[in-house]
């Protein structure tokens, strides 16, 4: 199979909804799950529709407590296409099935599908399907579906429109909560080819307007069916009945044109979809226009692997699932780039810290793509101060979960699935997301150099979360330092002490390093800003001399835990903690990533097991580099030996249930460089993590799109060593020995080059086009790129100044 097509033979019901999520269409704007047309939502089968950005607030009373959540909404369903003969569904749900085959097209962003089917009187059809969501044209979508009598004549009747009766009920957990969404303003016949359908989101108040037209054709002519419009409140569609010859071919033709009243450059969400429509080509031509927009997106983004792995297929699925989430027609929605991507409604379309994992893949081949998601925290940084003023904090603080105007929407309860009870969540305690966004903020400036996005957005959201940090240190006198108490760190597992009232941890190690480094990226940011641009931001936010010397302070003496030989301690008090038996759980229970869920169906808790979710302390060793490390903690004052990296991974690696997709991502990373088999180990478990639904149903609810991009970024960064610090581009590869040749673009600082790495050469050639010249470091070698010029490097002479730690430099 080529590496460019992802394909399913067999209609398996039970697999249906993970297919439709893997193989969802979108364009950055909206995209559609990969269901069957005129499937409904049931056990088998979730036909959703989303656009970016766009949610709704609904409450729900549980115990009696009254919780609000804000979801990505489910729109209404363009893909309401059914077959019928003799008034019987002609489809793979209620016709035996001969043949299936369902593809993906990754290099065209097409989805086909093609079967035979008997019916109850022996007749076979053939029918086949090719959908895409147009990469060239931000608001318009395209069905054909062609069906062939392969023993038979007669008629057959097709209803096509949009069905509004949707909710949002894809994921089981959340189905006690409001699913309702959505009302219905309006159903239009606009004319004998194209219906429309207007909805509005109850709260938000958003209007949706979804126009389709349905053409027909017989062996490529077009012809016209008797039609009859079928008009509800809700939904609306054309009926038409047509005979069919044995061995004809018949083709039915839907196009989609998608608006909303947040939409810039229109003129109404209903007057634009209708005139859209209207001036829209056929399938044939809408296809053209949609693969030359990809095919620039795959000139730019794409990754060769070579070796005996056969990896590359996944790779670029992960791939088009990231720039189809995230794409030029993103650029001026003001949205987030969720955890989920825009597949299901899992999380409910929210905004974590997985953009760490999913901006340096963008930032290096789209970095306005990455600009323009980091706008969505600037213009939030109000709400975000609301936030830390109402904590009794200064500054700006985020939410753990951001969706429509930057609240905070971590759910207060959560179901957990195995005991069937609803739980208090402190998840929003994460407040280590006030790390992840200025370091994002930081690494987008390496890459770019981008000045005056750091001068005026950047730099004050850097500024505000080191303010926040500052204000949230307290100074222990008894141990000289300052300390960050009643949080919780990336593990999730843990909320609280075992037995404590309260929640929150004391001094999570994560926590307290990476706001010692956004203090520390701040004192920088001010060296760095023109004199004017700087007296003006201080002025701007009060921020006094005084208040830059408590940074410094804190930078220098932030407390951090460590016990047994120089391991560094999850939190205070981790070592305190009873050991879990882990194998009697692995016996007992078949899937043992959620011991948290475990846990609490047995009445107890992980709040008293050395247990983690996903690395904690050991993502410092994804984040920072060796030599970045080791100016970390010189300047925080602790003793650091690389040479106890291996143990502390090892420690927490035995201790650590991979419940989160982006735990494998970590491992791989940190075990690059002294454990290349363990790293593949985890490399290949995210490889799979999606594709093979490795959590067991968490898939079908939407993708992990972190750990897509983090299966991407370690290609891109990990093994080619990756890595943009001053003014330099570094690199220093170290390639599985699974791979024979990697081989990618990149830009940087408006610079783009190809990199190919193999066991034995490193070469960077600038593309033509650049007048600049870039530092390229190999180990102590560093040479000037320029334009046109290629470098090469022999990777059998082990660089001197390559680390000796397990860190990914």
């Amino acid at each position: 199979m080529s590496s460019w097509y992802f394909r399913y033979e067999g209609f398996e019901p039970d697999k249906e909804k993970l297919r439709e999520a893997l193989c969802t269409l979108g364009n950055g704007y909206f995209a559609t799950r990969g269901a069957a047309p005129g499937s409904v939502a049931n056990e088998v089968h979730y036909p959703g529709t989303y656009r970016a950005g766009l949610y709704d607030r609904q409450g729900t009373t549980i115990n009696d407590t009254t919780v609000e959540n804000e979801d990505v909404v489910n729109l209404p369903n363009w893909l309401w296409l059914t077959l019928r003969v003799d008034g019987r569904p002609l489809d793979a749900d209620s016709t035996e099935v001969l043949e299936y085959t369902q593809e993906l097209d990754l290099a065209r962003g097409v989805l086909s599908r093609t079967m035979r089917l008997r019916d109850s009187q022996g007749r076979e059809t053939s029918i086949s399907e090719r959908r895409f969501v147009s990469m060239a044209s931000r608001h318009l979508a395209a069905l054909q579906v062609t069906v062939t009598p392969l023993d038979w004549s007669g008629q057959i009747e097709v209803v096509s429109g949009v069905d509004g009766r949707v909710q949002n009920t894809l994921v089981e957990r959340y189905r006690e909560l409001e699913s309702q969404h959505l009302e219905h303003e309006l159903t239009e016949e606009i004319d004998d080819e194209c219906v429309l359908l207007v909805a509005r989101t109850l709260q938000s108040r958003i209007r949706i307007a979804e126009a389709v037209r349905t053409r027909f054709y017989e062996n490529g002519d077009g012809i016209e069916p008797e039609r009859t419009l079928e008009q509800e409140e809700d939904r609306i569609a054309h009926k038409a009945l047509f005979d069919v010859e044995e061995g004809e071919a018949y083709t039915i033709e839907k196009v989609l044109a998608l608006f909303t009243s947040r939409d810039h450059a229109i003129s109404e969400a209903v007057y634009d979809a209708r005139r859209t429509l209207a001036h829209a080509d056929g399938f044939d031509g809408l296809l053209d226009a949609h693969v030359v927009a990809w095919d620039h997106i795959w000139e730019r983004c794409g990754i060769e692997v070579e070796g005996r792995d056969g990896t590359a297929r996944v790779v670029r699925l992960y791939t088009f699932h990231l720039f189809q989430t995230a794409s030029s027609h993103t650029l001026d929605l003001d949205v987030g780039i969720p955890a989920r991507g825009w597949t299901g409604e899992a999380y409910r379309g929210h905004i974590f810290w997985d953009e760490l994992f999913i901006f340096p893949t963008l930032v290096y081949r789209f970095p306005e793509v990455t600009r323009s998601l980091l706008m969505y925290r600037y213009r939030r940084l109000d709400e975000a101060r609301v936030a830390a003023k109402k904590a009794g904090y200064a500054g700006a603080m985020f939410p753990w979960q951001s969706g429509s105007n930057g609240e905070e929407e971590t759910q207060e309860l959560h179901l957990n699935p195995k005991s069937g009870r609803w739980t208090r969540d402190d998840s929003h305690r994460q407040r280590h997301i006030n790390a992840a966004i200025p370091y994002n903020v930081w690494q987008h400036f390496q890459v770019t150099n981008d000045r005056d996005f750091l001068d005026f957005y950047g730099a004050e959201l850097i500024l505000e979360t080191a303010r926040f940090w500052g204000s949230l240190a307290e100074y222990d006198r008894s141990r000289g330092r300052y300390e960050i108490l009643g949080v919780m760190g990336p593990d999730e597992f843990h909320e609280a002490y075992p037995d404590a009232e309260e929640p929150g941890l004391d001094n999570n190690a994560y926590t307290n390093v990476m706001a010692s480094w956004v203090l520390w990226r701040a004192l920088d940011v001010l060296e760095i800003l023109p004199e004017q641009r700087r007296h003006e931001l201080l002025e701007h936010l009060s921020i006094g001399r005084e208040e830059i010397d408590r940074w410094r302070e804190i930078s220098q003496k932030m407390f951090v835990p460590f016990h047994g030989d120089g391991i560094i301690s999850q939190f205070e008090g981790w070592e305190e903690l009873e050991e879990l038996d882990w194998k009697r759980y692995r016996e007992e229970y078949d899937d043992i990533h959620r011991m948290d869920r475990i846990l609490e169906a047995e009445g107890d808790t992980p709040d008293r097991y050395k247990v983690s979710k996903q690395a904690d302390a050991l993502m410092l060793f994804f984040l920072f580099s060796a030599e970045e490390l080791t100016e970390i903690f010189e300047r925080l004052g602790y003793p650091w030996d690389p040479e106890a990296i291996p143990e502390m991974i090892d420690y927490y690696l035995h201790r650590t249930s991979h419940g989160s997709t982006l735990s494998s991502v970590v491992h791989s990373w940190i075990l690059s460089r002294r454990n290349r088999e363990g790293s593949w180990h985890f490399f290949y478990r995210a490889v799979e993590s999606d594709v093979s639904d490795i959590q067991g149903g968490t898939t079908p609810e939407g993708i992990h799109l972190g750990a897509m991009a983090g299966t991407v970024d370690l290609l891109l960064r990990c093994y080619s060593g990756l890595e943009a610090r001053g003014d330099v581009l570094r690199l220093n590869p170290s390639l599985p020995d699974e791979f024979s040749c990697l081989s990618f673009r990149v830009q940087y600082r408006n610079v783009w080059m190809q990199v190919k790495v193999t066991s034995e050469r490193l070469e960077v050639a600038a593309l033509p086009g650049w007048e600049k010249s870039i530092d390229i470091a190999y180990g102590d070698e560093t040479e000037s790129l320029a334009p046109g010029r290629t470098l090469e490097f022999d990777l059998k002479k082990q660089p001197p100044t390559a680390p000796k730690d397990a860190t990914r430099n």
